[in-house]
């Protein structure tokens, strides 16, 4: 099919477009380039499946930019927690209110499927009892109260002729051309890899369930192929149940990768955002659906590229591989306003 994907050179994007596009779908791609500085690595995959792509903010989306798509994955908002914070009211202009226009565009068009990528901080913060697809969200940041609101409105437009899909992917990680170093595992393995030491600020209680960014395309394409009746409305928590990890549990397994790297713990720090996910509903109810990748696999291929990048210190700090540094600096520098629009 002919699929629209929104924030296509983005983390997630710049693997999911090629992943499509070898399994026989045509991607149309949108991006506003916020994060364009940024390019960590090449190979023939990155390369050689480029999908055309229509450099526009997702607020000024129009009709003709999607027409003749059968389906949208979204992928583009303001990426994280603590970006989002950074400025609550613009997030949700763009992440709430722009990913219900978009949906609402797509359903006026025909366009039957929409997968949204939403997450599993929108369980916030934990009794650490598993949480699933039922459980009441507990967001604590503007970042996941829009993810919480785009499912309730979007949810709400499910029908005959509209089939919304919601993936809450748990925490990605894996080797990307445009890199983010803001999510724990890619942040573990670079410090690991420049450092030689990890050592946390707080005392790694809290719990996350983590996946490997190819895993997420996975469970995309799964969404896309399914039929109507397999996932129309419905909530998937992406990852799987042997995944959830204390965060002290990941800076050991990155450690056994990276040889002669040293694990300190602080002491207990500010953040609450702490749950542990079943996963139970997406291996069961995705037809074709399955994690193929653990955190091992994740930190030896981060090391394997480190190696074969020679990666330094100073591009593992670069501002366009952590989206509140870029974002910071494209305001500072006045690229983008107060509302995130380039001047």
């Amino acid at each position: 099919m002919k699929v629209f994907v929104t924030g296509v050179n983005g983390y997630i994007g710049t693997i999911l477009a090629p992943y499509l596009m070898e399994r026989g779908h045509q991607v149309v791609g949108l991006d506003t380039g916020y994060y364009r500085d940024g390019w960590l690595y090449s190979d023939d995959r990155a390369l050689a499946a480029s999908p055309l792509t229509i450099n526009k903010d997702l607020r000024r989306i129009e009709e003709g930019d999607i027409r003749g798509c059968e389906a949208v994955v979204h992928l583009a908002e303001l990426s994280n927690d603590p970006l989002g914070q950074n400025n609550p009211a613009v997030t949700h202009k763009i992440n709430h209110k722009g990913s219900v226009a978009i949906a609402e565009m797509a359903r006026g068009l025909g366009i039957r499927r929409f997968v949204y990528a939403s997450s599993c901080s929108v369980y916030g913060a934990g009794t650490g009892d598993f949480v699933d697809e039922k459980t009441p969200p507990n967001p604590q940041t503007a970042y996941a109260e829009c993810k919480a609101l785009v499912e309730r409105d979007v949810g709400a437009m499910a029908g005959a002729d509209f089939c919304p899909v919601f993936l809450r992917n748990a925490t990605a990680y894996g080797p990307s051309p445009r890199m983010r170093f803001d999510i724990v595992i890619n942040d573990l393995c670079a410090l690991a890899w420049t450092t030689k030491k990890i050592a946390m600020t707080s005392d790694g209680s809290p719990w996350r369930p983590v996946v490997h960014i190819r895993d997420i395309c996975e469970a995309v394409y799964r969404s896309l192929i399914a039929s109507d009746e397999s996932v129309r409305g419905k909530i998937f928590n992406v990852g799987q149940d042997s995944d959830n990890y204390r965060v002290r549990e990941l800076a050991q397994i990155v450690a056994s990768e990276f040889p002669g790297c040293e694990v300190t713990v602080g002491t207990s720090a500010g953040d609450n955002r702490s749950y542990r996910v079943s996963f139970a509903r997406i291996h069961r109810e995705l037809p074709g659906f399955k994690c193929r990748y653990t955190p091992k696999d994740g930190a030896r291929q981060l090391r394997e590229l480190f190696e074969r990048i020679r990666m330094p210190e100073e591009i593992y700090r670069f501002r366009a591989f952590t989206r509140l540094k870029q974002l910071s600096y494209l305001q500072a520098t006045n690229q983008i306003d107060g509302n995130f629009y380039w001047r």
